[in-house]
Parts: C-alpha cells; sequence; structure tokens
C-alpha cells in the first residue's frame, strides 16, 4: 500500500499521458480505419464486377440508360413515392450491397463508394446519391448528383472539396464504365435553393454536395462539373497508379513512436524510483 502511495503520481501522469494521446490519436485512427473500409467495400465492389460477364454489364448499364432516359422527360423527382423508390433501389446494385459504383477525387487524393440514398447511417461512412437524381452512368440530358459529408472526426469523406476549383477533373466508376467529369462551376447556395441540380437538355452534369462553411454547415456548397471526352468522342479515363496511400503508412509511424514515447516514460519514471530508493539507503 505504501508502495502504492509512492508511485501513484506516476501512475496518475501515465494515465494522463494515454489519454492525451488517445484523444490526439483518435481522429487519425478512426478515419484510418474508416478510409480502410471504404477501400474494402470499392474493392468488393470491384471484386463482384470483375466476376460477371459483359451481357450482365450490358443488361445492368442499359437499365439505367433507360431509368435516366425517362427522368429527363419528367425532370428530377425530390419526392419518391414507395413504387419508384422501389424500383430505383434496383438500378445499379450489383452485389446486394447497395454500392453503385465509385468515386475518385484525385486532386484530394480520394476514392469513395457510392450507396443508393443519403440516409445518416450512409453518410457517416460514405457518399450518398441523392435520390431522384440521374444514375452516375453519364449520358446526354442526366444530372447526377452525390452528397458527402465534411469536418466529420471519424471520417475525410467530403472535407476537402472545397478545394477544387474550375478544370479540376473527377471520375464515377459503375461496372465497367468510368465517365470523367471537369469542374465547370463551384458555387454555394441555401439549402433549399435545388435550381443547380436540375437536368440540363443535352447535357451531362455531375453535382458533388456537401454542408458550409466548416463546421456551421448552413449553406451547401456544389462543385458541378461536366463530361469531357477524348478526341474519339469517348469518355476520357483517368489511369490508375498504383500508389500507397499516407493513410495506411500512417499507423506504421504512429505505433513505433507511441511504443518508444511510452517505453521512455518507463525509463525515465524507472531511473527517478531508483534515485529516490538510493538517497534513502
Amino acid at each position: 500500500m505504501q508502495r502504492l502511495k509512492k508511485n501513484l503520481p506516476t501512475i496518475l501522469l501515465f494515465v494522463v499521458f494515454m489519454i492525451g494521446v488517445g484523444l490526439i490519436a483518435y481522429p487519425s485512427f478512426s478515419d484510418w480505419w474508416n478510409s480502410f473500409h471504404q477501400s474494402r467495400a470499392v474493392a468488393s465492389y470491384m471484386e463482384a464486377v470483375t466476376s460477371m460477364d459483359t451481357s450482365q454489364y450490358d443488361h445492368i448499364l442499359k437499365s439505367a440508360d433507360k431509368y435516366n432516359a425517362e427522368l429527363a422527360k419528367t425532370g428530377v423527382v425530390w419526392t419518391m413515392d414507395e413504387e419508384q423508390e422501389k424500383k430505383y433501389l434496383k438500378e445499379l446494385n450489383v452485389n446486394e450491397s447497395g454500392i453503385m459504383g465509385y468515386i475518385d477525387i484525385p486532386k484530394i487524393n480520394i476514392t469513395l463508394p457510392i450507396y443508393h440514398g443519403t440516409d445518416e447511417a450512409v453518410l457517416q461512412i460514405a457518399i450518398g446519391h441523392l435520390m431522384g437524381t440521374s444514375l452516375p452512368v453519364g449520358g446526354r440530358s442526366t444530372h447526377c448528383v452525390v452528397s458527402g459529408h465534411r469536418g466529420l472526426p471519424s471520417a475525410r469523406l467530403f472535407t476537402d472539396i472545397d478545394k477544387l476549383v474550375e478544370g479540376d477533373t473527377f471520375t464515377m466508376t459503375v461496372l465497367n464504365r468510368t465517365v470523367t467529369y471537369e469542374v465547370d462551376q463551384v458555387r454555394i447556395v441555401e439549402p433549399t435553393d435545388l435550381s443547380d441540380l436540375q437536368i440540363e437538355k443535352g447535357k451531362d452534369y455531375c453535382t458533388l454536395v456537401t454542408c458550409t462553411p466548416y463546421g456551421i454547415n448552413t449553406h451547401r456548397l456544389l462543385v458541378r462539373g461536366h463530361r469531357v471526352e477524348n478526341a474519339q468522342g469517348e469518355a476520357m479515363v483517368i489511369a490508375d497508379a498504383m500508389q500507397i496511400e499516407s493513410i495506411y503508412i500512417a499507423p506504421f509511424i504512429a505505433v513505433p513512436i507511441l511504443l518508444l514515447l511510452i517505453l521512455g516514460l518507463l525509463i525515465a519514471t524507472s531511473g527517478k524510483a531508483k534515485k529516490n530508493r538510493a538517497g534513502k539507503q
């Protein structure tokens, strides 16, 4: 008991130290954990896609194109009835996971799965497709809208899309179709202002939506891109480069540093204890 009282300050210091380390490390670790699962979700989707044959691709994409063509006639449907929602959820549901495809934004180094709908359960972990807007397969007279949170301590998501400017590009990949969009408009609007999300005849748009200002969220940031094609009239595809994301490297750097700090603290307290015992002898 006497020994415990003597070591109590050291124990309290260690506990406080560990709590501090935990608070500092939580956002980075949580972001890494969510990004890991997002990457696994994309990889699982790609694995499911590669197991399919071209006839299945054609069937699913033709159905999505038909859905978009019908939507171009009626306009964006902001409020769906039960039958419309049921029909929507069947589209692009490749492996029954709810993932429609994925978005890649090279400038801010993110690749995120896109799920049906914008329920909070989706937006906490990934990007949601806004129901009632065009499906993310491209095509004339389409306007796909996807939404994501920013500023979450647990996930990066759309936190950095305010860094995108006109001329930057991003891609939407569904099955074996990848469409490239070039940012041509960045606007901040009221949450009820939907005028910039409408379908325009002959245009192929995709808009990324998030809340702004950061942490206040009274308005919406809209980053719109138009489809770009090469000289042959085909959608440009940005080649994927093999790289190790910094988010995967971070834990391997942080863990040894943390262990060294703990070891240093233990050595320091052990040395102090030895000196105290030597002084009493």
